[in-house]
């Protein structure tokens, strides 16, 4: 997992001035566009903060039943292979064996590691509400291909076209401003109320798990949090 904490004052700024933010990020490194890991092995969940009730706003993105006992909230960037991992082969199960039986829900909360994701996060919110888990489950899914392509935008609007997405919206939604702002201040806020530096990180009825490896690590989390019920 990558640490991000070069970057907080730049975002800082962006918070208090309300200058774009896409110019603080950096340009894709040499590795990023071959596709190597943009992140930094997973920290150990010995860091998690006491745990305490996380608000869930109404116009979040959420896959299960809002009454299930159990929230996992996981802060993600769509070019972080660690995410990829999680989305492709651990989040299948989890969606089998607790989201889909009702026993937990989880909600996707972006946090973009650079301009690439911020694009993608971008484009899966244009994308609406109906589409929205699909755009993102493809980006993950073809997460090597499109961050190693040439013009990574245009790979990113390819997707977009796959997905219903015309040329037009797709530029209209890179230029929309409060889209990027709405992206940008849920990372603000995962920083400043979680102290979030890495992705995937999970915060889980309250406690926060950075980099959750497996499935079977879910299960030790999820399943003394289902007794206490």
């Amino acid at each position: 997992m990558r640490n991000i904490l070069t970057i907080l004052t730049a975002i800082a700024v962006v918070a208090v001035l309300g200058v774009a933010a896409m110019e603080y990020f950096p340009g894709p490194s040499s590795d990023q566009q071959a596709g190597q890991p943009a992140t930094s092995p997973p920290a150990p969940a010995a860091d998690a903060a006491k745990a305490a009730p996380v608000e869930i706003g109404a116009d979040e993105f959420i896959m299960g039943d809002a009454k299930a006992p159990v929230t996992i909230i996981e802060y993600a960037s769509l070019t972080c292979p660690h995410c990829a991992d999680f989305h492709v082969n651990i989040l299948p199960e989890l969606k089998k064996s607790y989201i889909d039986t009702g026993k937990a829900r989880l909600v996707y909360r972006d946090f973009p590691l650079d301009r690439l994701a911020l694009s993608g996060s971008m484009m899966a919110r244009c994308a609406g509400r109906e589409r929205y888990f699909g755009f993102i489950d493809t980006m993950y899914r073809k997460q090597e291909s499109w961050k190693a392509a040439k013009d990574q935008v245009k790979a990113l609007a390819r997707i977009g076209l796959l997905g219903g997405m015309s040329q037009k919206d797709f530029d209209a939604c890179m230029k929309n401003k409060a889209v990027e702002d709405r992206v940008m201040a849920m990372r603000l806020d995962a920083q400043n109320e979680f102290a979030i530096d890495s992705t995937p990180s999970f915060i889980i009825n309250g406690k926060k798990y950075p980099g959750v490896v497996n499935f079977a690590r879910f299960e030790k989390i999820l399943e003394p949090l289902l007794k206490q019920q």
